[in-house]
């Protein structure tokens, strides 16, 4: 019997976009950022950057995650401290 993992399938996904739109927040957040600047800056509209950092937020993909990283001039791995 494989032992219980409480990260598994969905769970494990929803965690990972959970921490990356607290991330995403906390950056802007520590850089005195709106939505709409950091927005601007990574090329992607406030809305879905409201869904990134919400409660239910989307799946991200790579191009989105590597802008939104950009726009910090940080790493992508950074995004998910």
């Amino acid at each position: 019997m494989a032992a219980y993992c409480p990260l598994e399938g969905n769970m494990a996904k929803k965690s990972a976009r959970f921490r990356l739109g607290r991330r995403v927040k906390k950056l802007r957040k520590g850089y005195f950022w709106t939505q709409e600047k950091l927005a601007k800056k990574a090329g992607i509209s406030r809305s879905y950057l409201q869904k990134i950092e919400g409660k239910n937020p989307p799946n991200v993909s790579i191009d989105t995650i590597g802008k939104i990283a950009m726009a910090f001039k940080r790493g992508m791995s950074e995004l998910f401290l």
